[in-house]
């Protein structure tokens, strides 16, 4: 499980008065503080919802935003279906896979799936960043200016919880790709990234569960568990990945379980 380690104080601040009440309810469903002194804040504005260092030298907030900046330069110019990631999950002429992205994160990953055309649930165990996945999702609901993303995000359900536990009880249709992309070691080293990181990880540390979210997530895919992991990282241990498909960067691991067919699987 994640060592333990000093809890960062967090509070949540509205940018503007007209969003106090908003804030508010934030901070009472998180169990944040409103005010006070603190390291980070969780703060709300006309942009929505973001997360920052405070201090002189801290890096600028974060925030979940599917419909402009690197995510849709993502989704205008990523190559499609041609992505390594539709390969790993299984994308194919007549097959969109359903599946459960299990460490959603800020959900970069999911909304490229779901707009492949995949139905996703995410799961995000982690309150605060589930909240602004939460936020980003549900401003790019009421975004009307580009109907497709709407109709990307309307592939995407959000669950706040852990992983293993919610995979082991899980009900209804199981997923027939599980997705996981464990916290650490991190491949990318993009300025972006490395931002994310340095806010993150006093929040979340490392994924030191990943063998028994590997486990639970090949107990209840049907067809095949994907694991993204750092080019030079070694596969999570457990169980040994059938195939890898490699980038410059990162890899794929894939743990296939059942062929995905076009009709005989609907």
């Amino acid at each position: 499980m994640m060592e333990e380690r000093p809890t960062p104080i967090i509070r949540v601040e509205a940018l503007d008065p007209a969003f106090a009440p908003a804030a508010a309810e934030w901070a009472g469903r998180l169990h944040l503080p409103l005010g006070g002194d603190a390291g980070f804040a969780l703060q709300l504005g006309s942009a929505g919802l973001q997360f920052v260092e405070l201090g002189p030298q801290a890096p600028g907030p974060i925030r979940v935003d599917f419909v402009e900046g690197a995510v849709a330069h993502r989704r205008l110019y990523g190559g499609g279906s041609g992505q390594m990631i539709a390969k790993a999950v299984g994308i194919q002429p007549g097959v969109r896979p359903l599946v459960l992205d299990a460490t959603a994160g800020l959900g970069r990953d999911a909304f490229v799936l779901a707009e492949l055309g995949c139905v996703v649930t995410l799961i995000e165990r982690h309150p605060l960043i589930a909240a602004l996945l939460e936020d980003g999702l549900h401003r790019a609901h009421l975004h009307t200016a580009d109907a497709a993303v709407g109709a990307i995000v309307a592939r995407m359900r959000l669950l706040c919880g852990n992983a293993i536990d919610l995979m082991a009880a899980w009900a209804g249709e199981p997923p027939q790709v599980i997705y996981l992309d464990p916290m650490f070691p991190h491949r990318d080293k993009t300025a972006l990234v490395k931002k994310e990181m340095r806010l993150f990880r006093p929040l979340v540390g490392d994924d030191d569960d990943a063998p028994a979210l590997l486990e639970g997530a090949l107990a209840l895919a049907t067809h095949r568990v994907v694991v993204k992991r750092s080019r030079k990282a070694p596969a999570i241990a457990g169980a040994t990945p059938g195939y890898v498909l490699e980038g410059k960067s990162s890899r794929f691991d894939i743990y296939p379980k059942k062929s995905l067919k076009a009709k005989s699987d609907h």
